[in-house]
């Protein structure tokens, strides 16, 4: 048997990089009426055919699972943002570090793009990122014109699996072909295999990169936040939690109920106005699509 991980996902077929090279893969019947699913980032173990393909016959234990788009074993990701062209947003940082969170991965790490377009106006964007900081999260302010901050997230993300996620707009793939010169999902080894050019941006890719991956997601979503009970909604803002459990109703929705610790940390300036404005956005969105559900 052979070792592996999946680099791409492209129909039926699984693109598995081994010792032995990438090796286009099917799934073994038997995985598929077990509902196995195997995902880019999967482990897997396969039996190498005459032909030179394969078929997967085994997925390992996953660490995480990122939901859209799929990605399994992530070491880390980066949010990409841009401090201009667009504005940024500390709502959609709030709603991706939520679906973050909620993925179970254990590094999140913020990358402000587009330092390069700011005119005087630095310290806001030195404020937002010290926010952040507080909370806990890693803030990495870069700009892939002038590449300044380029060579921090580079050393930062050498042999570990990244996955870079932003709207449009943001420059990730400025920053993703900045951090590797020449990095593109069109091209490559596992593009030559699958020959179809024109669905190439729409699934995610592991592309190999100082012995680690960089995971561009093109159908990363800050809106898909159905799968998210709003009673857990709370417990994916971190600086949230020291919180929940002093509050006076249990379970307590942190908006109307009295007594609720949570607001009393607003209050006093433990928890910042601008994270549980998010909250409450996000709570209620949530609450709707529930009720609408039902």
């Amino acid at each position: 048997m052979l070792q592996g991980k999946v680099l791409r996902a492209q129909n039926s077929f699984f693109y598995v990089e081994t010792p032995q090279g990438i090796v286009e893969a099917k799934l073994r019947g038997r995985l598929k009426k077990a509902r196995i699913a195997v995902v880019p980032g999967d482990e897997v173990e396969l039996e190498l055919l005459e032909d030179g393909t394969g078929i997967i016959e085994h997925r390992s234990a996953r660490k995480n699972l990122l939901r859209r788009p799929t990605v399994a074993n992530i070491d880390q990701v980066v949010l990409v943002f841009a401090a201009r062209e667009p504005n940024i947003n500390p709502v959609l940082i709030d709603r991706f570090l939520v679906l973050a969170e909620w993925s179970k991965i254990e590094h999140i790490v913020l990358c402000i793009n587009k330092m390069d377009l700011l005119n005087g106006e630095e310290k806001e964007i030195f404020a937002l990122a010290a926010r952040y900081r507080e909370i806990g999260y890693l803030v990495h302010l870069i700009s892939t014109v002038t590449g300044k901050g380029v060579a921090g997230l580079q050393a930062f993300v050498k042999g570990r699996t990244s996955v870079f996620a932003g709207s449009s707009g943001v420059g990730k793939s400025s920053l993703l072909n900045c951090l590797s010169p020449g990095i593109a999902l069109s091209t490559g080894a596992v593009s030559e295999k699958i020959k179809r050019g024109r669905h190439t941006t729409r699934t995610a890719q592991l592309l190999p990169f100082a012995g680690g991956f960089l995971v561009d997601t093109p159908g990363f979503s800050a809106t898909e936040l159905a799968g998210i009970e709003p009673s857990a909604l709370a417990g994916f803002f971190p600086e949230f939690q020291p919180f929940l459990s002093a509050c006076r109703f249990q379970p307590c929705t942190h908006s109307h109920e009295p007594d609720c610790a949570v607001k009393e940390a607003v209050q006093t300036g433990r928890i910042e106005k601008f994270r549980y404005a998010s909250y409450l956005e996000m709570f209620e969105q949530s609450a709707k699509r529930k009720k609408g559900y039902r």
